[in-house]
């Protein structure tokens, strides 16, 4: 499959990249490259091989979802240049 520059300049638009006139023979050219690698794996013949373990075969790991607020509140206010209890103090921005 071979694209034309109406179509790069169209799938330039929905990617939302800025091409000028003069790059979009060179992104033509690196797209059809693009397209050729995927119709080389089309005709690969995957019959009978198994597929590779994904989210259809095995269950998704899952934790205890615990809220805790860490314990770490003096490491944190250690590293403040300047603090008023346990809080961090920064200069007013607004008059």
């Amino acid at each position: 499959m071979s694209l034309d520059i109406a179509t790069t300049r169209r799938i330039a638009k929905l990617a939302r990249i800025g091409l000028a006139d003069d790059e979009l023979e060179t992104v033509r050219q690196k797209l059809d490259g693009i397209l050729d690698w995927f119709n080389q794996l089309s005709e690969v013949n995957v019959e009978g091989i198994a597929p590779m373990v994904g989210t259809e075969t095995e269950a998704m790991r899952q934790r205890e979802d615990v809220v805790t607020d860490g314990n770490c509140q003096e490491a944190v206010l250690s590293c403040a240049p300047d603090k008023a209890g346990p809080f961090y103090t920064v200069p007013k921005v607004i008059e």
